[in-house]
């Protein structure tokens, strides 16, 4: 029985296929051939771009969002934000022409997220006027104003010995349970009045990690102007890989009014875990130490 079936769906793919082909659609229409871990393997769909969203019509009749990653010669790997269980061999797939984007603004100030800008913190949803792309040019060297104003981290050692710029980056190195959280706290308490919106990125962290940061803010009553994006430990790989782009683009938003903002990820090994496990389930060739080449981006 279990042959004649799989023989049955093969030969209805096989049709959906064909029928693709001769409606000359396969440019921006596909049909998932198979569905499995969050990932949905494409036919068709040959002007499809990297990061693009995709819509795919679910068995309940229902549209389901999944986006693009993988786009080889004869199929497309597109990650599904949704359940895949609804989602079936045969499933018609179709172009949005869009990439990724998320809820930005304001509205997002002293709330908890996910990375699609959904509130999880229990309060009303989160309406937002603006959206922001998860994925976009970085500004030319040209185009950016040189360091010139110091970020107070509060903390006197680093302020002395090693003194931060707005518009810098700074790693935090050091093995765990060393005060690396810490160090970003104190930077976000020490950030009340300074026209500073601060957003919080926690990247497979354990949930109660999380609650704790946040109550810390509460009570500092530093939450008053931070966003707070949270992908959990128990949360998909997918989840974990978008959390600092949705950080990154949240962040883009308050630069783009003339503020500054503060961007912690605490922390991007997690980031970097979450993304080989995605990218070996997308069939990208491992490298050193099993990671994909492109995760040192």
């Amino acid at each position: 029985m279990a042959e004649i079936s799989i023989k049955e769906l093969s030969s209805e793919l096989r049709a959906a296929i064909d029928e693709l082909k001769n409606a000359g659609t396969t440019k921006d229409t596909g049909v998932v051939i198979r569905v499995g871990d969050g990932i949905a393997w494409i036919y068709g769909l040959k002007d499809a771009g990297y990061n693009e969203m995709l819509e795919i019509e679910a068995t309940d009749g229902s549209k389901i969002t999944a986006f693009a990653l993988n786009l080889m010669q004869d199929e497309i790997g597109a990650v599904i934000l949704g359940e895949d269980t609804k989602i079936k061999a045969g499933n018609r797939v179709h172009l949005t022409g869009r990439v990724l984007e998320i809820p930005v603004g304001p509205e997002l100030v002293g709330r908890v997220v996910n990375p699609l800008g959904e509130a999880i913190d229990g309060g009303p949803a989160i309406k937002a006027k603006n959206t922001g792309l998860i994925e976009r040019p970085a500004p030319g060297v040209l185009d950016r104003k040189g360091v010139h104003e110091p970020l107070m981290t509060g903390i006197v050692g680093v302020d002395a010995l090693i003194p931060i710029g707005r518009g810098q980056r700074e790693l935090i190195i050091g093995d765990r349970q060393t005060g690396k959280t810490t160090v970003a706290l104190d930077t976000i308490l020490s950030q009340r009045g300074q026209n500073m919106t601060c957003i919080y990125v926690a990247v497979g962290q354990r949930e109660s990690k999380t609650s704790q940061v946040v109550q810390t803010l509460k009570e500092h009553g530093a939450l008053d102007y931070t966003v707070v994006v949270s992908a959990g430990a128990s949360t998909s790989a997918i989840m974990q890989f978008l959390a600092p782009y949705a950080g990154a683009a949240i962040g883009e938003y308050f630069m783009k009014q003339g503020k500054d903002a503060l961007v912690i990820y605490d922390d991007l090994s997690k980031h970097a875990v979450a993304y080989r496990e995605m990218s070996l389930l997308l069939r990208k060739p491992p490298g050193r130490e099993a990671y994909p080449g492109d995760v040192f981006y």
